[in-house]
């Protein structure tokens, strides 16, 4: 028994030092592992493997994951690409018989890249003075008066690194995707570089791809018709394109491009609210099919847009729910599009008769003091309207009137005059039982161009702003007495409405909430493959990059 307890010892101290051993060949693979230089990705590089997986979106029949994948990564990549690299890239993905392909090197308007030199033959290993074989890297160079010098492997790092990346294969470059790629580039790069030249790229990519009808294609050309129209609106010709854009939507229909549809209607909501044809747009909007399975970007935007309309026609309570709906699935990568929204969200919340919180308009809102100053002059006006002071309601108008006309709620802060001097009126009724409705006047700073106060405290009655009476002989106001509001059916209806909300926020979710296919037994694994194919061809649909949320 003692042999085999001594046995048994050696045999684990022999397995811990193995272990050992083997733990610190780990470490060292490690070290080493770390010690490699990282190699830096290329812009070319990242195009070119987006031409490969174009390549496989077009063998897949156009699954969207692989397009979706190729648009983030152009979007992450396009402040780094400059003319030569764009040249470089249309020079080497698309064939010179392609008729498009001198046009947009052109319009690049680069030099292409110098060829790289021919690589260095290897030189032969040779022994040492000590007889060991010499590496590669560490070969002794002997100059002339007899002297050494090492060259290491770190020195020959940069040329490891300088190798050129793979170009396309010809089955590659004969793709129309790929040639619809390289539009999209040219264009982005134009529109970076707010070149005039865009307008003319981006007519010349919607002709050529005209001429292809592949399904394979939609999220593509629906990408160059959202910078068609964004060229033109930067250089003032947005209404040139309303023509095209409907025509553009038409064929989308029948063609049954649903990405494109989405796309298109929202652009031309735009067009429409750019000139102030908010009837044209509601009728088009009323009108339009909308596709079944929608992005979220593009659904963000047509709430936006709808929400607008909603508020001009004075129905605040949809076009607050349409805002705030937009304001909530709108991408955090979006900061201007956040920014928009919470300017109309605060004044539809004020033509409501709310008053939006303090921290709504400065602490909450994400972008940093740019964002605090632009919505500065709406702060102002909250605490205007919260006050009930006219004078100041004025001083505030006139102050930001460009402020107001740029972000086109002019209209809209017009109409808060009204709400104004009805805060006003129920501050005055609180304050005193009984005034004379020439002082009431002058508390409000209501002038002669206002109208009889006797009438407009008339309105603030019946419209129920405030519970007062008038006395016509004596031209005065009597306050009627404070009463209890938990007597009333107040507390009800505000306790129901926010049930009403829990429910319809339920049913959403219930609706929302998908559900396996089902499968019936004896079918094989291809049946749940596919479906789950299915989920992810619908996932990626809605996972779309988020940088152009703010292009406009």
């Amino acid at each position: 028994s003692r042999r085999r307890q001594e046995s048994r010892r050696r045999v684990a101290m022999g397995a811990d030092v193995e272990m050992k051993d083997g733990d610190k060949k780990k470490e060292t693979k490690e070290e080493e592992k770390k010690d490699e230089p990282v190699k830096a990705l290329d812009v070319l590089e990242v195009l070119f493997e987006n031409v490969a997986l174009l390549e496989k979106s077009a063998a897949s029949k156009g699954e969207p994951r692989f397009v979706a994948k190729v648009l983030r990564q152009t979007m992450a990549w396009r402040k780094k690409l400059t003319a030569q690299k764009l040249v470089d890239f249309l020079l080497a993905s698309l064939d010179d018989s392609n008729p498009s392909k001198q046009s947009l090197v052109d319009l690049a308007g680069g030099e292409p890249s110098p060829a790289p030199p021919p690589p260095k033959p290897a030189t032969p290993k040779r022994r040492s003075s000590r007889g060991k074989k010499q590496t590669e890297g560490d070969v002794d160079m002997v100059d002339a008066e007899g002297g050494e010098t090492t060259a290491t492997k770190d020195d020959t790092a940069g040329d490891a690194n300088a190798i050129p990346p793979t170009p396309p294969t010809p089955a590659q470059n004969a793709l129309p995707e790929t040639e619809a790629y390289s539009h999209l580039l040219v264009l982005l790069f134009l529109l970076d570089a707010n070149d005039p030249e865009c307008k003319s790229a981006s007519v010349a990519a919607l002709n050529r791809l005209s001429q292809f009808n592949r399904r394979t294609l939609d999220a593509l050309q629906a990408r160059i018709v959202f910078y068609y129209s964004l060229a033109h609106e930067r250089f003032g010709e947005l209404a040139e394109v309303r023509p095209s854009l409907l025509a553009l939507h038409r064929v989308a229909a029948l063609r049954f491009d649903e990405m494109g549809q989405e796309t298109i209607l929202n652009l031309l909501m735009r067009n429409y609210l750019h000139y102030n044809m908010y009837d044209q747009a509601e009728k088009l909007r009323s009108k339009a099919q909308l596709p079944a399975s929608r992005s979220n970007q593009q659904q963000c935007r047509y709430l936006y847009y709808l929400g607008r309309i909603r508020a001009i026609q004075l129905e605040y309570s949809d076009a607050k729910e349409c805002l705030t709906q937009a304001h909530r699935k709108a991408p955090k990568l979006a900061k201007g599009f956040a920014l928009e929204l919470t300017k109309w969200i605060t004044v539809v919340r004020l033509l409501l008769g709310e008053i939006p919180e303090k921290k709504d308009l400065t602490t909450a809102v994400s972008g940093g003091a740019a964002a605090q100053r632009a919505l500065l002059p709406y702060l102002e006006l909250t605490a205007a309207v919260r006050l009930g002071d006219l004078e100041k309601f004025r001083a505030v108008q006139e102050a930001h009137e460009a402020a107001f006309r740029a972000d086109k709620t002019t209209n809209l802060v017009t109409r808060l005059r009204r709400n104004v001097i009805r805060t006003g009126l129920r501050r005055v009724s609180l304050a005193y039982s009984a005034i004379s409705l020439d002082d009431v006047a002058q508390k409000l700073g209501l002038g002669e161009g206002d109208g009889d106060v006797e009438f407009v405290v008339a309105k603030a009655i019946r419209d129920g702003g405030i519970d007062a009476t008038i006395d016509h002989d004596a031209r005065t106001m009597h306050s009627s007495d404070a009463t209890d509001v938990y007597s009333t059916g107040e507390p009800q209806a505000a306790f129901h409405a926010r049930i009403a909300f829990c429910l319809d926020t339920h049913n959403e979710a219930v609706k929302a909430m998908r559900y396996p296919d089902k499968v019936k037994k004896g079918k094989g694994d291809g049946e749940r493959k596919s479906a789950k194919d299915r989920d992810l061809e619908e996932l990626a649909m809605h996972i779309m990059d988020e940088d152009e949320m703010d292009e406009f």
